[in-house]
């Protein structure tokens, strides 16, 4: 079975719109409509096959479909391989997996491509001719009267289990989110790490490499420290030590908590003792999937006392203590 490249037919690019797709097929279905061309059987197929091309490229469902398996044909066709040993049978319309199956496909496929019956014949019924018929006239294309057969195929395919990798990240890559470069044999992936990742958290790559002219998945599991440096991580909170001179703690005032995502100023209400926490809410982890959603950060207050004090700065700790 051949590799039928319906953005080529049409003459559009892979990113065409559904009106640039729609604008490509009445331009040349018009050219090429048999009425223009009795005899020619050049223009026929030529007919056909802008039809084919329409019949996928104009529904959303197929279309995607037929993107995905245009990615994987071309992956297999830049490592080495050709349309004799792509395993076709992995797309066929409504293969559940494995096994020998029948399907029933609806509609008159007769002037179409084997490529379309077996990749998209199981997909719903036909569509109409966007309201081409002959000597130019504009009404609704009618075709022969539709008949059903079952078509089997031999599909049982031994399907590879996902592919699992661990990867190791930083506390700070789990805050921004980042990129690991996964290579499997001869193949490189690039994988998005998404913020918010916790530690054993699982991402899940969809037909991510082609093994044996099947796509397989691709499971990573992330592994991310809960401390690193001044933080530490519980949930989707951070806790950090801010260190803070007696005096501010005792009379009040500002201390800057150094955090992932930049500075901030941090009130220290007056009687501050050591190790209170003071949230500061918003400013932790981000959640994962939630948005721009964030868990709070913890300033832990450490308060530092002062060393080698005169004479006169003693005598006056000394007057504090027994004025209690």
């Amino acid at each position: 079975m051949e590799y039928q490249d319906y953005y080529q037919t049409l003459g559009v690019s892979k990113n065409a719109t559904e009106a640039e797709i729609k604008s490509a097929y009445r331009k040349l279905a018009k050219e090429y409509h048999p009425d223009h061309n009795r005899g020619n059987k050049d223009a026929e197929e030529k007919f056909k096959a802008i039809n084919e091309a329409y019949e996928v490229l104009k529904d959303k469902e197929k279309r995607a479909r037929y993107d995905q398996l245009g990615s994987s044909y071309k992956q297999w066709e830049q490592n080495g391989g050709n349309a004799a040993n792509y395993n076709w049978s992995e797309w066929f319309s409504g293969t559940p997996g494995g096994g020998r199956t029948a399907y029933t496909t609806s509609g008159d496929f007769s002037g179409f491509s084997d490529f379309f019956s077996q990749i998209f014949g199981g997909m719903g019924g036909m569509g109409g001719m966007d309201g081409f018929g002959s000597a130019g006239t504009r009404r609704t294309y009618t075709r022969p009267r539709s008949r059903v057969r079952t078509v089997e195929y031999d599909t049982h395919v031994t399907q590879p289990k996902a592919q699992e990798i661990t990867a190791q990240i930083t506390l700070d890559e789990a805050f921004h989110g980042c990129k690991r470069q996964i290579s499997m044999g001869d193949q490189k992936i690039e994988a998005n790490i998404p913020a918010g990742v916790k530690d054993g958290t699982k991402i899940r790559l969809s037909r991510a490499f082609n093994s044996n002219g099947i796509m397989v998945d691709l499971i990573i599991t992330v592994n991310v420290p809960d401390k690193e440096g001044a933080f530490e991580r519980v949930e989707d909170n951070l806790y950090v030590d801010v260190p803070v001179d007696l005096y501010t703690a005792v009379l009040g005032g500002e201390a800057v908590v150094h955090s992932k995502d930049g500075n901030y100023a941090l009130k220290i209400p007056a009687g501050t003792q050591p190790d209170q926490l003071i949230r500061m809410t918003g400013k932790g982890m981000p959640k994962l999937n939630q948005n721009g959603a964030r868990g709070d950060l913890f300033a832990r207050i450490r308060v530092s006392l002062p060393r080698n004090l005169n004479a006169h700065q003693t005598e006056l700790f000394k007057k504090l203590r027994d004025n209690e």
